[in-house]
């Protein structure tokens, strides 16, 4: 099944999807929108277009675990997103993407204003690429409670 994750942010949230065979994430691109409500709806125009089957939204827990305001707002961002389109939606943890993104750009010496434009959509693909993993070692299971929307 093709899966897009979605790494949401007040100004910049990165798309990443999947093949059908679920073995290859790659970065889609941005969405540069403040509004929420807008950024739902080319959401929900990304999961046409590319004909996904699911949804996974990064949930930025603190290293403890906890949650804190960023993690509601992602929270509010994938309950309006469920309440709209007729796939299922979850929340993925995030930890520490940003900073794998960060690092694969430099790797690839991605810098400066590029870099901003690809970072979130790399963070995306790491989201994708953890989640995927966990479903390859976890066939058949059940999503975590922590994960439902």
């Amino acid at each position: 099944m093709k899966i897009l994750a979605v790494d949401y942010g007040d100004s910049r949230t990165g798309l990443a999807a999947c093949d059908r065979t679920e073995f290859l994430a790659s970065p889609l691109g941005i969405i540069q929108e403040k509004s929420m409500a807008k950024t739902v709806e080319k959401i929900v125009y990304a999961t046409r277009e590319y004909d996904v089957g699911m949804v996974i939204i990064g949930l930025p827990r603190n290293m403890d675990g906890s949650e804190g305001a960023r993690a509601e707002k992602c929270r509010t961002m994938a309950g309006l997103l469920k309440a709209i389109i007729p796939i299922p939606v979850y929340m993925w943890d995030e930890r520490s993407t940003t900073v794998t993104a960060a690092g694969i750009l430099g790797e690839n010496n991605v810098y400066g204003k590029k870099r901003k434009q690809v970072l979130d959509a790399v963070a995306a693909q790491v989201i994708l690429e953890n989640f995927l993993a966990w479903r390859k070692n976890n066939p058949g299971a059940e999503m975590p409670e922590q994960c439902i929307v």
